[in-house]
């Protein structure tokens, strides 16, 4: 029964990870030729690029430990190369997070003004070192995954345990440690991103209003781009909500009732990856653009599926003909 799960588990993550892959590569190729037109990179392009650069690193790390797993049934390859996959593999976890959270925090610096001077100063100095951000940001995942080798003892000899190079909590030491990664990986950047959802909710609130006030609510307030901005970000919250309620589920699974769901952990980002991604060139104008128009021109390759293409350009409301008396 665990060997159908995991086997059902890895078929399905395999098929994520190709669209996880897709989505992640062309954000990476459409900034990059974004970059050699204007010689130039935006503060939410690079950590777009941070993203899915770690995205796309996290699905082939991640499926081809799976694959090795299936494959390698006895775990009769040496286990080191399965704890190390493992560590990148956390560590990548780690960076996709923040990341994530890094670019909600650019994105309600954009949007929200705060009378907080201080605050402001120090949203500043973040924001003119987003490159150095970006690197360090894997870095700090790897430096606090590898603390894994000494507080966490190998569980592969266990008839619970199927899969190879598992790394489990099995002291005391080890399971303070797990709840600080949980805590740093999972919590702490969830909590920055609701904090910054909670800021742009009452900046949309506070600017709806006062648009509505100097219309006198003759039509409805509209935001423009700046509305899908919003929406973009709201909606990378709620999926990382949904994500960090999971996977604290799945770690709790592991670390108190020593169910073996790892693979459930592997499958739940997946799905994180790949919607992530879908927001993100929803949420950015360019890419949603460049993305239906390549849609478009691969449909024309093929006459009989031109009546899947999509409009590139809202149509313009008709008006009425005046009729001549």
């Amino acid at each position: 029964m665990i060997w159908a799960n995991k086997m059902t588990l890895w078929v399905m993550t395999g098929l994520l990870a190709v669209t996880t892959v897709f989505f992640n590569v062309y954000i990476f190729l459409t900034s990059l030729f974004t970059y050699k037109q204007t010689k130039k990179w935006c503060p939410s392009e690079i950590i777009m690029v941070a993203l899915s650069v770690a995205s796309v690193a996290h699905q082939l790390v991640t499926y081809l430990w799976m694959t090795m797993d299936e494959v390698d049934s006895k775990c009769r390859i040496a286990q080191t190369l399965y704890t190390v996959m493992l560590l990148i593999i956390f560590s990548l976890k780690f960076t996709i997070t923040w990341d994530t959270s890094f670019l909600t925090f650019y994105y309600s610096t954009k949007l929200v003004s705060t009378p907080n001077h201080c605050y402001t100063q120090i949203q500043t100095a973040i924001l003119k070192h987003v490159t150095l951000a970006v690197f360090l940001i894997p870095l700090c995942g790897l430096g606090t995954c590898m603390p894994m080798l000494a507080v966490f003892r190998a569980h592969n000899d266990s008839e619970v345990y199927r899969d190879c190079g598992i790394l489990l909590p099995d002291t005391h030491s080890g399971q303070i440690y797990e709840i600080i990664y949980l805590l740093l990986t999972d919590v702490l950047p969830g909590v920055i991103m609701v904090k910054c959802c909670i800021s742009i909710s009452v900046h949309l609130a506070i600017h709806l209003r006062h648009m509505k006030a100097n219309t006198n609510g003759a039509h409805h307030p509209k935001l423009g781009s700046q509305m899908r901005v919003i929406k973009m970000a709201l909606s990378l919250v709620a999926i990382f909500t949904l994500f960090l309620v999971v996977d604290l589920y799945v770690n709790y699974e592991i670390a108190v009732n020593h169910q073996n769901v790892i693979v459930l952990t592997f499958f739940f980002t997946s799905v994180y990856t790949t919607v992530t991604a879908m927001v993100l060139i929803y949420g950015k104008k360019t890419l949603w653009k460049a993305l239906i128009h390549d849609f478009n021109v691969g449909l024309g390759e093929y006459p009989c599926l031109s009546c899947l293409k999509v409009p590139e350009q809202k149509a313009k409301p008709s008006t009425p003909a005046k009729v001549k008396k």
